[in-house]
């Protein structure tokens, strides 16, 4: 990677412009945003919204590549149904019990192939190379013709009883939102990172608001379940670097206060979109760069602040608190999965984007939640927030989306 620099005291990401540091009376001082975020009422929640529904149609629709044929998106439709009742219903939970439907864990557009890079076990039908098929993502992989029988008998969508109909069948295994280890300082992205009360996740990068007053904080940008404990954190908690679990403790590590998240809604029928959050960050104690071990020691390079759209194919790069610098592919686009977060919640998401690895090494583990995912070239442009994984397979929500549920811009 170029764009190195292995002085920590360079670039400082307080260089370029003045930020206001949070106090300790920061919760009570700013009420206005206090109140909001601890009740999560500054987001105009999906899950509560009368317009919420059209707005998944919209963004799944949005998230189609170009010639995916009806065929395929009606029963991708029919089956993210399904993932949807399974979800209310808590039917995730222990990999025994994944029968049926209840072993359909995802589902997503792609092309055809079997991952022979990836090492993750998989099965296809009726694809041609670089046509569109429809992923399935499964707990247990079976044969093709038992999955299609719950698709079509359990599920209802008979059209995957046609032969034709492209699939590629793809063993995940349960899927974990990743929970989550040097205190670095000034802390750069890719680095392990928690609220005082998880065990550790990951600095996707950094960002800005879009409006007085967060256009003056400067803000870690990674998952509701790393920075604000799945829903559990309140405005001006501790956030550590590193994170708990890897001895991080308040206030010796603190860096920032949670600032505002995205709640993740568990609710019958609801669907979710991200797993975002922000912590208002001491411009001092933090640096713009995202950085990775290498052998001279801590390597630190930059990525755009210009978001993307992910693209089938398209090759990827991340940097995390548990595997580092690491390159995958984007294997599935409009993806719709059930999430598993403990304490029987389970949470349904749309939207998202799938990535595999290109070689033998996983492309995320346990503790990357939070990481930013970027594009593997020059200009490293962002596009999207990993959240989650299993199997080999790792899963991300779009960045575009991000940005906008927390009205911010990212600061890279």
């Amino acid at each position: 990677m170029s764009a190195k620099d292995r002085d920590p005291k360079g670039a400082r990401a307080q260089s370029e412009q003045s930020f206001q540091e949070p106090s300790a009376k920061a919760p009570q001082q700013d009420t206005s945003d206090s109140t909001e975020e601890a009740r999560g009422d500054e987001f105009d929640s999906p899950n509560d919204s009368s317009s919420y529904s059209e707005d998944v149609a919209s963004l799944q629709a949005e998230s189609a590549p170009a010639g995916v044929s009806r065929t395929l998106m009606e029963i991708k439709a029919q089956i993210e149904q399904a993932l949807r009742q399974n979800a209310v219903n808590g039917a995730v939970q222990a990999e025994s019990a994944f029968q049926g439907s209840s072993n359909i864990v995802g589902v997503g557009i792609g092309l055809g192939e079997t991952h022979p890079q990836s090492g993750t076990p998989a099965l296809s039908a009726s694809v041609s190379p670089g046509e569109h098929a429809l992923n399935v993502y499964v707990v247990e992989l079976t044969s093709i013709d038992a999955i299609k029988a719950v698709i079509v008998e359990s599920i209802g969508a008979s059209a995957a009883s046609d032969d034709s109909v492209p699939l590629n069948i793809i063993q995940t295994g349960l899927i974990q939102a990743q929970p989550n280890t040097a205190r670095v300082r000034p802390a750069p992205g890719g680095y392990s990172v928690g609220h005082v009360k998880i065990t550790a996740g990951t600095i996707g990068c950094y960002c800005v608001g879009n409006s007085a007053p967060r256009n003056s904080r400067l803000m870690a940008l990674s998952n509701n379940h790393v920075l604000a404990n799945v829903n559990g954190g309140v405005f001006g908690d501790c956030v550590v670097q590193p994170g708990p679990y890897d001895g991080g403790k308040c206030p010796a590590d603190q860096i920032a206060i949670l600032e505002r998240y995205v709640p993740i809604n568990f609710a019958a029928g609801a669907s979710n979109v991200v797993d975002c959050a922000t912590a208002w960050c001491w411009p001092d104690r933090v640096r713009r760069e995202l950085a990775y071990h290498s052998g001279a020691g801590i390597s630190y390079f930059r990525i755009s602040s210009a978001p993307i759209a992910p693209a089938l194919n398209m090759i990827v790069g991340k940097t995390g608190r548990t595997t580092q610098l690491t390159t995958g592919r984007i294997t599935g686009v409009g993806v719709t999965v059930n999430v598993n977060y403990g304490g029987g919640r389970v949470g349904h998401f749309v939207d998202q984007v799938s990535i595999q690895s290109v070689n033998a090494n996983p492309f995320s583990a346990g503790g990357d939640s939070g990481s930013s995912i970027w594009t593997w070239n020059a200009a490293r442009n962002p596009v999207a927030l990993l959240f989650a994984g299993g199997g080999g397979v790792t899963f991300a929500n779009r960045m575009t989306n991000v940005l906008a549920a927390l009205d911010v811009h990212l600061y890279t």
